[in-house]
């Protein structure tokens, strides 16, 4: 199993065996139900939806909670059996785990696992792998079931009493209890060839060949299909694609692989590919079709001992601080990430992390040297992540990055698979709890000087007060600058009224949050800090009294005509 599982509980009984479970998966994280669970590593607000978000992400589930629960949620989602992640309910105090869904992912294997560590027999049901210890239709790492249909007639032969014998190396189905026979008409073949269909054959491949591309080009991938059937080899037999990393960056190449279902790996450019074969793969037949070379190994190739893969750096927005409000793609990341780099504060609200993912904290006013650092690392082939709270994009790490990459003479640097990952920014997660203040035209602004000289600010600040604009103040006010946000109101105050809607969010999103609703002419300097957002209205934002307490502000959508 690739993908680390999901441990998801609704109380905080069940968080001692979630706990034993996690010793199982170190990678694994446990997801507990928002005002019930202290202590999990992530919280969610609502069972349904987190368990639906990680099913579709191919996360696979152990959830701690009654299997109804699991099948009524899951239910309007399931579709075609074999693309679905192991999903499995394990009993609070640890007294039953149950496989659900995902037999063909390793659902069993995973359950067996569970029981192991908690002291229980699986409930396993699967027929096949009941009676014969594994399950012939999802073959481990390294091989490749040739067709599923057949296959589970195959199976359902066996179950009927057939005998089989084996055909090829496969040392995992020498620990099987298969109905062995030297005699039996039925016959397990394992191995590369390409081989017509039969009834009495299961064809299970091993994914032990590797082919070298000096080029890409959109008939990358027919090409390696004409050359593996020019050769004998079946295509499930692919195990991956060698190239050149200065083609690292070559969309055919990505495309042939993704159209292939391998993994891409590089080597230095002027490498001599079919040699490199032949050194890393010494027990390989190498040999050259159709303008390729191809190697032949023996055994299922380790992919990972070959090249390196293509570095990743991905540039995320954590929101405004609560895990609620982080988008999936983001946890999907930071999930992945060997290296996570930012202002210590932020890369703390982005955990928990797991033991194997290094962290690389700075000061937040080291932003270039930051952006630089990720680019080394990911050129050597790591996946990395720049944190920023809030969105990247929006006085944040996002612009950081790309001016690094711009100004670089690395080629390196320019081949790293590079993406902006938006999250939500603090204006809007304020706007969004006091209502809708920014449903009109409205005007981001940093009142920070450190970067652009407070000239400028004042002049913009102007202009977009005179063109009536919402106003959202990032950066408001600071030990080293108190005077700058009341200078900023002066110059407001001259294009607004006194009882101008004024919205001023603290720490919105994080524990200890404030939300306060005041007048323009009430505003005062000392109201705000650092981390304060500050939402100035237009003359077309309005307040009312809403029920519980408090004010709702929106700025409607309609403009007032006038003569």
């Amino acid at each position: 199993m690739n993908t680390s599982p999901a441990i998801v509980i609704l109380g905080s009984g069940s968080l001692a065996t979630a706990r034993r479970i996690q010793q199982r998966y170190p990678q694994a994280l446990v997801h507990g139900l928002e005002g019930r669970v202290e202590g999990a590593d992530r919280q969610y607000a609502a069972f349904g939806d987190t368990l639906r978000a990680l099913y579709q992400q191919g996360t696979p589930i152990i959830a701690l909670c009654a299997a109804g629960i699991v099948i009524r949620t899951l239910a309007p989602l399931l579709n075609e059996k074999g693309a679905e992640p192991p999903v499995l309910v394990v009993a609070e105090d640890g007294s039953a785990v149950v496989p659900l869904l995902g037999g063909l992912g390793g659902v069993n294997v995973m359950a067996r696992e569970l029981g192991e560590v908690l002291g229980v027999a699986a409930a396993i049901t699967t027929s096949g792998e009941l009676r014969f210890g594994t399950c012939l239709l999802n073959p481990p790492p390294g091989y490749a079931l040739a067709d599923l249909e057949q296959g589970k007639r195959f199976v359902s032969d066996l179950l009927a009493g057939e005998a089989v014998r084996i055909e090829g190396d496969a040392p995992w189905l020498g620990q099987a209890q298969l109905p062995a026979s030297d005699s039996a008409q039925r016959t397990i073949h394992v191995g590369c060839t390409a081989r017509p269909a039969s009834r009495d054959e299961l064809l299970i491949h091993a994914r032990c060949v590797v082919v070298a591309v000096a080029t890409g080009g959109a008939d990358l991938a027919p090409r390696v299909r004409d050359a593996l059937q020019a050769a004998g080899i079946a295509e499930p037999a692919l195990a991956c694609l060698l190239a050149s990393d200065a083609d690292m960056a070559e969309p055919a190449l990505h495309e042939a692989a993704r159209a292939l279902n391998v993994a891409l790996r590089f080597v230095p450019a002027g490498t001599d590919l079919q040699q490199m074969l032949g050194d890393a793969l010494p027990a390989a037949r190498v040999e050259s079709v159709g303008g390729l070379a191809l190697a032949i190994a023996p055994a299922p190739v380790e992919v990972e001992r070959l090249g390196r893969r293509r570095g990743r750096l991905a540039v995320i927005g954590l929101g405004p601080g609560a895990a609620e409000l982080m988008v999936p793609a983001v946890k999907a990341e930071l999930a992945q990430a060997q290296d996570v780099l930012g202002y210590e504060t932020y890369v703390r609200m982005a955990g928990p992390f797991r033991d194997d993912q290094v962290l690389h904290c700075t000061d937040n006013r080291e932003e270039m040297q930051r952006a630089r650092h990720a680019f080394e690392l990911a050129a050597q082939g790591r996946s990395v992540v720049v944190v920023s709270s809030g969105d990247p994009g929006v006085f944040a790490m996002a612009a950081a990055v790309l001016e690094a990459l711009h100004e670089s003479a690395q080629p390196a640097w320019q081949r790293v698979e590079l993406e902006i990952l938006p999250g939500v920014s603090a204006s809007l997660a304020t706007a969004a709890q006091a209502g809708a203040p920014l449903g009109h035209d409205f005007c981001v602004m940093s009142l920070s000087d450190n970067l652009k000289p407070w000239s400028i600010i004042e002049k913009r600040l102007d202009l977009a007060a005179q063109a009536d604009l919402v106003l959202a103040f990032y950066n408001p006010i600071s030990k080293a600058r108190p005077h700058q946000l009341g200078q900023a109101l002066e110059v407001v105050r001259r294009h607004r009224q006194a009882h101008t809607p004024v919205v001023l969010g603290r720490d919105i999103g994080r524990p200890g949050q404030t939300l306060r609703v005041v007048t323009l002419g009430e505003l005062e300097p000392m109201m705000v800090d650092m981390r304060t957002m500050v939402l100035i209205g237009s003359s077309t934002t309005c307040t009312f009294a809403r029920v519980g307490g408090g004010e709702w502000v929106y700025t409607p959508r309609w403009y007032p005509t006038r003569p």
